[in-house]
């Protein structure tokens, strides 16, 4: 109750102050002038506004098929416009307080006016040049109220007041200013950090003359080194030593080195196989667990793999270098496929293989390179001779790709057409006593 009363005390007294200085202004003939150069300041700065602005439109506004760096820039550039009446008029009213000070030893009503004109600013700021929710957000709840106390000139007390008010998290000491001006630079600092992020990493993926795992390895040490930078600066703002990240950083170590032995072996583990590229994103791979998969996203942890059936499996990173892996796709290396098939017994095998390799060459999928298609002899079954095709394609057979479905019909539709039979069982019975007649 007692610290309550003490703020409705100050409230009050600079309330009085305030009407003090309001009356001395009312009856004072210098004051009245002060007034007049205000308001002439205002009329010049919403004249020159106009002008400039329209100039300003002129010059800066692309043609609405440019792209590029200078066209967004000089877009940006033109939502700041709404700002010049404001600023053209703190800028004429600082001019006006230094004359009026020089010749009449006295501006505190101008001094006034210029602050105003700069809390008008913010504001303009605020409602009509940010777009983005989370900077609307802050400068609505913390730039607009600062500008404010600044025009009524009572923000220099108010930070006086916060900087004398401790505050203790255990061995660290700050000043209740210090708190409110770390939360608000770090909620500046990392927006400014994800939203660096976001830019560097598209920057980043646009450039396709790198390969996929030097991307993703770039995008991550940029995202490190930001957020890091981010952290120390937010530090150093707040005024807490940065001897303090030392007891941080020994017991991140010792809890690595009791409980987050895996975490950091999948992360270490995500560094290599980015830095090796044998594995990256876009590969079909196989893992001795029987997890197999398009590779759609590596991360810092584990490696997403999405099947032909639409399912996600997440594989932790180290799987990948303590396991043996299967890498079907190397970024688009061709695979060798077979296909079984059996003719009767009554067949001239003789013919099979040149029939069989003409019919499947021809189809557009098989490759000629690294080898044309090859029929081979596989065995002599009970009810038939058995062979097996072998064919080159650019792809893995399975989701969209349905090659050896393919490749069966031309084996089906060619032994059809030189009059080949498919085989099927056959069992002689015998009878060892014959029914009576």
């Amino acid at each position: 109750m007692n610290g309550e009363s003490e703020v409705i005390a100050q409230a009050l007294d600079w309330l009085d102050q305030a009407g003090q200085i309001a009356l001395g202004w009312l009856f004072s003939p210098a004051a009245w002038s002060q007034f007049a150069l205000l308001a002439i300041a205002y009329l010049a700065a919403r004249v020159l506004a106009v002008r400039l602005s329209a100039v300003l439109s002129k010059v800066l506004t692309p043609k609405e098929t440019a792209t590029g760096l200078l066209p967004t820039a000089r877009r940006f550039a033109l939502t700041f416009l709404p700002l010049l009446l404001p600023l053209i008029a703190y800028g004429l009213t600082a001019t006006g307080e230094s004359l009026t000070r020089t010749m009449f030893g006295s501006g505190e009503v101008i001094a006034f006016g210029k602050r105003v004109f700069l809390f008008l600013a913010a504001r303009t700021l605020v409602r009509d040049v940010v777009t983005d929710s989370f900077l609307h957000l802050l400068g609505k709840y913390v730039l607009i109220p600062v500008a404010a106390l600044y025009a009524l000139g009572v923000l220099d007390q108010i930070t006086l007041a916060l900087s004398e008010t401790r505050v203790e998290l255990g061995n660290i000491q700050f000043s209740a200013l210090s708190l409110i001006r770390g939360m608000i630079a770090g909620s500046l600092l990392f927006w400014m950090g994800s939203w660096s992020n976001r830019q560097s990493a598209s920057y980043i993926k646009a450039q396709q003359e790198l390969r996929p795992a030097t991307r993703e390895l770039a995008v991550k040490a940029t995202e490190i080194v930001i957020f890091g930078a981010s952290f120390i600066l937010l530090m150093s703002i707040m005024g807490i030593d940065l001897t303090a990240i030392a007891v941080l950083g020994g017991a991140l170590g010792v809890g690595i080195g009791l409980g987050l032995q895996q975490i950091a072996a999948n992360f270490i583990s995500g560094i290599i196989l980015l830095v090796e590229g044998q594995t990256t994103v876009g590969d079909y791979v196989e893992l001795d667990g029987g997890e197999k998969g398009t590779i759609v996203k590596m991360t810092a942890r584990a490696c997403i793999l999405e099947t032909f059936d639409g399912k996600w499996i997440v594989v932790p990173n180290e799987h990948f270098i303590t396991s043996r892996v299967i890498n079907y796709s190397d970024q688009g290396s061709a695979n060798r496929y077979e296909a079984e098939f059996s003719v009767s017994y009554d067949t001239d095998i003789n013919r099979v293989p040149a029939i069989i390799e003409a019919a499947v060459a021809a189809l557009p999928f098989v490759l000629k390179h690294p080898e044309a298609p090859d029929c081979e002899l596989d065995g002599f079954g009970e009810s038939s001779v058995d062979f097996i095709v072998e064919y080159w394609v650019n792809g893995i057979d399975d989701g969209l790709n349905k090659y050896k479905s393919q490749v069966l019909f031309a084996v089906w539709n060619a032994m059809k057409a030189e009059g080949i039979e498919m085989p099927f069982p056959q069992r002689v019975v015998h009878l060892r006593h014959p029914p009576a007649p």
